[in-house]
């Protein structure tokens, strides 16, 4: 009596729910995905009567102090003497390049003219004062 052999397994891996696969993780790491986002040095910013909003915030830059003469700019404290320096870098980086300094309603004057003069030092010229809307 002879046996038959069986027709052995087929090696190819079935193709045709990958695409849904992908699908529900492309959607499981969008919904889990958590952007930082730098909240600054804690500040309370003056209010205004009137504001305008800044169309793109692609080409902004963020300098915030605080009523402890503190400065930071991208997640760094720093001191006033390195202002220019690194908002030089940006602005040579990129032309188009708008300051937002968003400083506390108690910080003394003397903090906020020298920080002007630094971004005067690195030619970075268009500036916007940070309120919050009254």
């Amino acid at each position: 009596m002879k046996f038959k052999k069986k027709a052995q397994a087929d090696p190819e891996i079935p193709q045709a729910s990958l695409p849904d696969i992908i699908f529900m993780l492309l959607i499981f790491f969008m919904v889990c995905t958590v952007f930082k986002e730098f909240r600054g040095i804690p500040i309370v910013t003056p209010a205004a009567r009137t504001t305008e909003k800044i169309e793109t915030k692609r080409n902004v830059a963020y300098v915030w102090a605080d009523k402890n003469n503190r400065i930071a700019i991208d997640d760094q404290i720093i001191q006033v003497k390195n202002v220019s320096t690194i908002i030089g870098e940006k602005f040579a980086a990129n032309r188009r390049l708008i300051v937002s300094m968003k400083i506390d309603k108690e910080t003394k004057m003397g903090l906020v003219t020298d920080i002007q003069e630094q971004l005067r030092d690195a030619y970075a010229l268009r500036i916007n004062y940070s309120t919050r809307f009254k």
